[in-house]
């Protein structure tokens, strides 16, 4: 997204130690949290000014494959959680979290997730955190499990250590991703297949990620302002068309 001004050291320093006080508040939800639900819910904190470590905390990290210090861009496909950070402009942002409840997200093997997300904005309306649950309700096996681990009947799964993705490949993906889905012959399309490879991208946080906006630009052969622009028409839309497939 577009850079913004400098702040002031005291007012930098202010926002700094309110952000902090809520990552503090949440670590600890995320603990409580991911210990109650049971084996087959994650529970997820990001830290959205730092997206190539954006995991802070982490339960159950086993159903994504994230560990404190994964990228965001490692999450499921289809986050509705990124609409939130973009969709309401900067000049009425509000610091109201931003709550997207029940959704459907995918994981690269396909599985599909029960997930929600609240985004966090400091006083000056900047997002910068994310609050996460995605529930792997597949089957009855999956039930089962969860009950399990409710009555305290079977051990917590151990998060096996698992070597994260270079952030450079996950945005190559996320482009060729989008790409494939979108291509199209009919010229007349051309522009709408472009804003639609953008709405794609950017709701697997292609566009919090440093470099992300070039990257996107050059795939699509246009400026990184015409990237600006479509993202600009994605926040016009209402959430129920962004969301539509």
């Amino acid at each position: 997204m577009p850079n913004t001004p400098p702040l002031p050291d005291t007012e930098r320093l202010a926002l700094n130690a309110e952000r902090q006080l809520v990552f503090t508040v949440l670590t600890s939800v995320v603990k409580t949290v991911g210990s109650i639900v049971g084996k087959n819910t994650e529970v997820v904190l990001h830290d959205l000014t730092n997206p190539a470590h954006s995991v802070v905390a982490i339960a159950n990290g086993h159903i994504t494959g994230r560990v404190v210090g994964s990228p965001v861009l490692a999450g499921p496909g289809q986050d509705l959680g990124f609409n939130a950070v973009v969709q309401t402009p900067e000049q009425t942002a509000s610091p109201e979290p931003v709550v997207l409840e029940h959704y459907q997200t995918r994981l690269a093997s396909g599985a599909v997730l029960h997930s929600a997300t609240a985004i966090y904005r400091d006083s000056s309306g900047t997002p910068f955190a994310g609050f996460c649950i995605n529930a792997d309700l597949s089957g009855l096996h999956a039930a089962r499990a969860c009950l399990d681990q409710l009555l305290g009947t079977s051990s917590v799964t151990e998060v096996k250590s698992i070597e994260q993705p270079d952030m450079e490949l996950l945005m190559t993906e996320i482009i060729q991703s989008a790409l494939n889905t979108t291509a199209s012959s009919n010229r007349a399309m051309k522009k709408q297949a472009k804003l639609e490879a953008v709405r794609q991208m950017h709701e697997r946080g292609m566009f919090i990620v440093k470099g992300g906006i070039e990257k996107a630009a050059a795939a699509l052969g246009v400026s990184r302002y015409t990237i600006y622009n479509y993202l600009d028409e994605i926040k016009s839309m209402p959430p129920t068309q962004t969301a539509e497939r």
